[in-house]
């Protein structure tokens, strides 16, 4: 078992196209790498508390690949827009892949190499190590299957793309 978190703009959509594959044992909602302590979702939105919104993925590597997780975060994200994904804008919407197990660096950096090759111009994708992760909210986990209709970034034909419904 091993575990990344990706933020990818609001982590709704994020949590639920992930939660959809092969492989992915658990995904919880939070916050990470901002610079206080155990933050609400009123902090981060209002206080600046320079979290992100990130999703964090346990994940079997004998099921799906790190590589194949990267692949289809790169499908929902704009790599090219800073701190904004869909309608969200704000340093809590940036985009970044963030890891607890250093292992993980050589794949993410050729993953983030590949993708960089596509633009003429720098990823705003951040790539760090993880320093903090507080899970969001009980209402925020699983948040689009308790609210069907709720917003969401990512388009359902994306969503079907996970189901291998393509």
């Amino acid at each position: 078992m091993k575990t990344i978190y990706l933020a990818g703009g609001c982590f709704w959509g994020c949590e639920k196209f992930f939660a959809q594959f092969d492989g992915v044992v658990h995904t919880l909602v939070g916050y990470a790498n901002g610079n206080t302590a155990a933050p609400s979702y009123e902090d981060v939105k209002h206080r600046g508390t320079g979290h992100a919104e990130t999703v964090k993925i346990d994940f079997d590597e004998e099921t799906i690949s790190l590589e194949e997780l990267l692949d289809d975060y790169f499908l929902v994200i704009d790599p090219l827009s800073v701190n904004k994904q869909g309608e969200d804008a704000g340093i809590q919407y940036r985009t970044g892949i963030y890891y607890d197990d250093g292992s993980l660096l050589p794949v993410i950096r050729e993953r983030v190499a590949q993708e960089a090759e596509k633009y003429n111009q720098p990823l705003a994708v951040e790539v760090a190590p993880l320093e903090n992760f507080y899970p969001a909210e009980e209402y925020h986990q699983k948040y689009l299957d308790k609210n069907p209709g709720g917003y969401c970034h990512i388009p359902d034909r994306m969503m079907h793309i996970a189901k291998g419904e393509e």
